[in-house]
C-alpha cells in the first residue's frame, strides 16, 4: 500500500474542565510536530537508543525471572532498607506499584531508571547499597537492567511486606451503612462512608456529555454519535442515566462486540497463532460470543467452560498443546490447573506449578492436584522439571465445599469440580469475576491486581455486596454492570490513583484509564467509516433465526497437478474461477471459502477477501459486490509446504435475490483452473494469458472435512446475514497495529493489559499505515459531505470524539489552518490532532 507518513501539525496542550485539549497553531497542513515541546533533543535521542538497545539485548535472552533472579536479588541488596516496615529515604519497594512510582524506575527504560544509576555509581554518598555494605556485583546490576528493560514483570500479589491476611472462602452479606445526604445507592452507601473514613468530601457529579462518554465506552466500547449527544443533554428526566445504562445493555449485539475483548483476554481465546494451524488448539469463539449475546449467568458459563457439554467450549480446557518437547510446567494438564484457577478464583498457580510458590500460600502439589482431575493418565508430580516419584491425587483446592472422587472417569470429575467452583457457597468465585468488572468500570480492582485474590481488599464490604448481588441475580453480569454504572461514584469525575505513605490504595473516584487496543480502533473507524468488511472469529452476529439454509455441498477442487492421483508440489499457485450469471439484483448473501494452504478471493476483479488457516473457513457478505448479469468469483489458491503436499480450495455461496428466489453455487468440476497467475495490482486483477481447462475435483483429507462439518452451516449464516452493524476489532486477526495498542497474543490468560504508552505505539500512531489509510480514508469521506460551513465541519469532529464542542481558542485555531473548502488533506491532519489528544485516549 502506498501512504505517506503522517504531516506534523503544531500542536499546543492546554487544559479544558480539567482535561487535556489541544489546539492547532499553524494553517501549514504539510507540517505536524510533536503535541509537546521537544527538549535536549540529542539526550532523548540518545537515550531512546540506549533503551532500545537494552530491551533488544534483554530480548536475546531468556527472559528475567522475577521469583527466581530478581526477588533473591533485591532481598540481599535491598530489602533491609527499603522493604517490609523499612522505607528509608520515604522510599519502599514492597510492591511494584510503590517502585514505580517512586520514580526510581522508569519501566523498559534501564538508562532513565535512577536505581540503575545509584547501584552503579563510585560516589561514596550516593551509591546503593551505602558503602558500608557490599556493593551489588556487575552481573547483578546487568541482569537488574535487563529486568527494568523487559517491563519489570512483577508477581501479581507479591510483596515484601508482611502478609498475615486470608481471604473468606465463604459469601458474606454485609449490612449497609446508613445513607448521607439521601444517597440511597447500596454502592454509594459503603462507598461514601468510607470516604467519611478518610476525610473526603463527597464530589459533584460529571456533567451528562462527559458522563455519556464515559459509559457509552464502558458498557458497549464506542462513543455516541453527535445526534444521541445532543438528545441526552437536552434530555430533563431525572431518571435518564438510569434509562440510558439500560438501553445500552440491551443493545445485546455491541454489548457482546465490546465484552468479547474481556473474555478473551481472560479465556485466552483468539482467532489465530499459536496452535491453531497444527491443531494444537480450538477455539471457543462460537460459543463464548453466543453466550454474551444470550447474556448466559456467568455460573452457567463457567460449567460448560469446565465441563464442557459438547465441543464448542472445549478449546478452553484443552489449552495449547505446544509441538516438540515441552517441560512439565507447560503439558495441558497444568495449563488446565493454571487457567481454571486464574480464570475464576483470582489464583495464580504459576509458581506453584513448578515448586511450592515463593509468593503465596500456594503448594505444588495442590497445582498438580488441579492438573489430575484433568489428566487422562497417571500424573507424576515435578519439582522444578524433575520427578518426585509421586503420583498426584484429582483434589479440589478448597475441600471445605466437597471433594473431587478420584476414581471417576475424567468426565465426572470435571462435572465435580464444575459444581464446586460454581457453588453458592465459593464466595470466591463471585468476588473473583465482580472485582474485574469493578476494575473495568473504575480503574482499580477492589483487591489488585486481579489475580492476587490472596490478597485484602481495600473495602470488603463493597466488594462482598457486589458479589452477593451477583449471586441474588442468578450471575447476570450485566446486573452487576447497571448496579456499578448507576452509582454516584460511577458518575464522579476521574481522578488520579492515590496512595497513602504505606502504600495502600485510597479509594476518592474512578481512575482515568486509556481505551484498549480494539476500543481505539472501533471508535477511529467510526469516526472514519473505513471499519473492515469481514470478521475473522467464526461466530454468529445476529439474533437467532430459524431461516433454513442448504448443506454446504461443494467438493474440493485443484489444478492439472492433483489430476490421476497425483500430489500438488509446494509453493504452487494456480488460478480458479467460476462464471456465473444472475436474473436480478442480489437483496443479500454471501459465502464461505477455505484453502489449503491459502488463498486470494477477487470477485469481477475486484479484490475481496484473502485468507492463510485452512482449518478456518471464512465468511464473505456478497450482496454488495455481486450484480444482475454477468459475475466472476476468481481464486488465486497457494500450496505450501517444502515437499509435495494435497491441496484443495472450497468455497459455497447461497444467495436471495431481490425477485425472491436464491441460488446457491459451490466449487466443483465446473469451476476452470488456470496455471497462469496474474499480479494483483491496487487490489484489482487484469486479463489472465493462457489456456483455462476444468479443475480437478481432489479428494477431502478428512481433516478437511472435519472442518466444514464442525463450522460450514454457522460461517454461511454469518455471510448471508446480510448488512449488519460495523465490523469491531474485537472480531478481526489481531494486527501490528493491535499489538502495539496492547493487544495480547493469548498464548497465556491476560486480565490486566500493560497502561504504560510505549515507544512502538507513538511511532506506529505518527506513522503507522494502517492507521494513515484510516485517516486518509476519513478525510476524503468528510471532504465529499456537504456541510453549513466550516465550523460546522469542526463541531462534527470534536463531537464525535470528544463528545463537546470545540472551546473558542480551539476553533480559531482549527479555522485559521483549514481553507475556506477544506480539502481531504487538512481534514486527515485535524483528525489526526484530534485523536492524538490525551483526551480521546482517556475513558475519565
Amino acid at each position: 500500500m502506498n501512504y505517506r507518513p503522517h504531516r506534523l501539525a503544531t500542536c499546543r496542550l492546554s487544559s479544558v474542565n480539567n482535561a487535556p485539549a489541544i489546539s492547532i497553531l499553524t494553517a501549514n497542513s504539510r507540517l505536524r510536530v510533536a503535541p509537546r515541546p521537544i527538549r535536549g533533543l540529542c539526550c532523548v535521542v540518545a537515550s531512546v537508543i540506549f533503551n532500545l538497545l537494552a530491551l533488544q539485548g534483554a530480548r536475546a535472552q531468556p527472559p528475567v525471572d522475577f521469583a527466581h533472579d530478581v526477588v533473591p536479588l533485591l532481598r540481599t541488596h535491598c530489602v533491609s532498607c527499603h522493604g517490609g516496615r523499612e522505607a528509608k529515604g520515604s522510599f519502599s519497594l514492597n510492591t511494584r506499584e510503590l517502585l514505580v512510582n517512586s520514580g526510581h524506575v522508569e519501566v523498559g527504560k534501564p538508562a532513565d531508571s535512577y536505581v540503575i544509576e545509584l547501584i552503579g555509581s563510585s560516589d561514596t554518598d550516593a551509591q546503593m547499597p551505602p558503602n558500608d555494605k557490599p556493593r551489588m556485583p556487575l552481573a547483578e546490576q546487568q541482569l537488574l537492567a535487563r529486568w527494568i528493560a523487559e517491563g519489570a514483570v512483577w508477581e501479581d500479589g507479591f510483596s515484601f511486606a508482611p502478609n498475615t491476611y486470608e481471604p473468606p472462602l465463604k459469601p458474606r452479606r454485609p449490612e449497609l451503612p446508613t445513607a448521607i445526604h439521601g444517597r440511597e445507592h447500596p454502592l454509594d452507601r459503603i462507598l461514601d462512608a468510607h470516604r467519611q473514613e478518610y476525610g473526603q468530601t463527597i464530589p459533584q457529579p460529571l456533567d451528562d456529555a462527559a458522563f455519556l462518554r464515559r459509559v457509552s465506552l464502558d458498557l458497549i466500547g464506542l462513543l455516541p454519535d453527535p445526534e444521541q449527544l445532543a438528545t441526552f443533554v437536552a434530555d430533563k428526566a431525572p431518571k435518564k442515566r438510569e434509562r440510558l445504562v439500560d438501553q445500552l445493555l440491551q443493545d445485546d449485539i455491541a454489548y457482546a462486540d465490546h465484552w468479547l475483548t474481556f473474555f478473551n483476554d481472560l479465556l485466552r481465546n483468539d482467532y489465530s497463532g499459536t496452535g491453531f494451524i497444527t491443531g494444537g488448539r480450538a477455539q471457543i469463539s462460537g460459543w463464548l460470543y453466543d453466550s454474551l449475546l444470550k447474556n448466559k449467568p456467568f455460573d452457567v458459563m463457567a460449567r460448560e467452560l469446565i465441563a464442557p457439554p459438547d465441543d464448542t467450549s472445549r478449546g478452553y480446557i484443552d489449552g495449547i498443546k505446544w509441538r516438540g518437547e515441552v517441560s512439565a510446567g507447560q503439558t495441558v494438564e497444568i495449563q488446565f490447573a493454571q487457567s481454571v484457577s486464574q480464570s475464576f478464583l483470582g489464583i495464580n498457580m504459576k509458581c506453584a506449578s513448578c515448586h511450592d510458590s515463593f509468593i503465596d500460600r500456594w503448594k505444588l502439589d495442590e497445582a498438580f492436584g488441579l492438573a489430575a482431575i484433568y489428566s487422562e493418565r497417571p500424573l507424576e508430580i515435578h519439582r522444578c522439571d524433575k520427578p518426585i516419584g509421586q503420583q498426584a491425587q484429582a483434589k479440589w483446592l478448597f475441600p471445605e465445599l466437597g471433594e473431587i472422587d478420584p476414581n471417576l472417569p475424567r468426565d465426572a470429575r470435571l462435572k465435580q469440580l464444575a459444581d464446586l467452583m460454581t457453588h453458592p457457597e465459593n464466595g470466591r468465585f463471585a468476588r473473583t469475576i465482580v472485582n474485574r468488572l469493578w476494575y473495568k468500570l473504575m480503574g482499580r480492582g477492589i483487591v489488585h491486581p486481579l489475580d492476587a485474590m490472596q490478597s485484602e481488599p481495600w473495602n470488603a464490604d463493597l466488594l462482598d455486596y457486589l458479589a452477593m448481588s451477583l449471586r441474588d441475580n442468578n450471575y447476570d453480569l450485566k446486573s452487576t454492570l447497571r448496579l456499578i454504572a448507576t452509582s454516584k461514584a460511577y458518575q464522579a469525575p476521574a481522578v488520579a490513583q492515590e496512595l497513602d505513605t504505606a502504600g495502600n490504595y485510597i479509594f476518592s473516584g474512578p481512575i482515568a484509564r486509556r481505551m484498549t487496543a480494539e476500543q481505539f480502533l472501533d471508535n477511529v473507524w467510526k469516526l472514519t467509516q473505513s471499519a473492515p468488511t469481514t470478521i475473522d472469529a467464526p461466530i454468529v452476529r445476529t439474533p437467532p433465526t430459524d431461516e433454513p439454509l442448504p448443506d454446504l455441498r461443494g467438493e474440493w477442487i485443484w489444478g492439472d497437478s492433483a489430476a490421476a492421483g497425483k500430489t500438488p508440489p509446494a509453493d504452487e499457485t494456480i488460478a480458479l474461477r467460476k462464471r456465473f450469471t444472475l436474473s436480478t439484483a442480489v437483496e443479500r448473501g454471501g459465502g464461505v471459502i477455505t484453502c489449503d494452504n491459502s488463498y486470494v478471493l477477487l470477485v469481477n476483479g475486484q479484490e475481496t477477501v484473502r485468507g492463510d488457516n485452512w482449518t478456518q473457513l471464512q465468511s464473505v457478505p456478497l450482496h454488495t459486490v455481486l450484480r444482475e448479469g454477468e459475475n466472476e468469483l476468481l481464486v488465486l489458491a497457494t500450496n505450501a509446504g517444502t515437499s509435495p503436499n494435497p491441496a484443495g480450495l472450497f468455497v459455497g455461496v447461497h444467495l436471495m435475490l431481490t425477485d425472491g428466489t436464491s441460488t446457491t453455487l459451490a466449487s466443483d468440476a465446473t469451476w476452470e483452473f488456470n496455471a497462469q497467475v496474474p499480479a494483483i495490482e491496487q487490489g484489482r486483477v487484469g486479463d489472465i494469458a493462457g489456456a483455462w481447462s476444468s479443475a480437478t475435483v481432489v479428494p477431502a483429507v478428512p481433516s478437511w472435512t472435519q472442518v466444514i462439518r464442525d463450522g460450514g452451516t454457522q460461517a454461511l449464516r454469518v455471510a448471508v446475514a446480510g448488512p449488519g452493524p460495523m465490523v469491531r476489532a474485537a472480531l478481526v486477526k489481531n494486527d501490528f497495529l493491535m499489538k502495539s495498542l496492547g493487544r495480547p497474543l493469548r498464548e497465556q490468560i491476560v486480565s490486566m493489559r500493560p497502561s504504560d504508552l510505549t515507544t512502538l505505539e507513538a511511532i506506529d500512531l505518527s506513522n503507522g499505515p494502517s492507521f494513515a489509510k484510516s485517516l486518509e480514508s476519513g478525510g476524503a469521506m468528510l471532504a465529499a459531505r456537504e456541510w453549513k460551513d466550516r465550523t460546522a465541519l469542526v463541531e462534527h469532529v470534536f463531537q464525535s470524539a470528544l463528545c463537546r464542542e470545540p472551546q473558542p481558542a480551539e476553533l480559531e485555531s482549527v479555522l485559521a489552518f483549514l481553507s475556506p473548502r477544506p480539502s481531504a488533506q487538512e481534514i486527515e491532519d485535524l483528525l489526526w490532532s484530534v485523536l492524538m489528544m490525551p483526551e480521546f485516549m482517556l475513558i475519565r
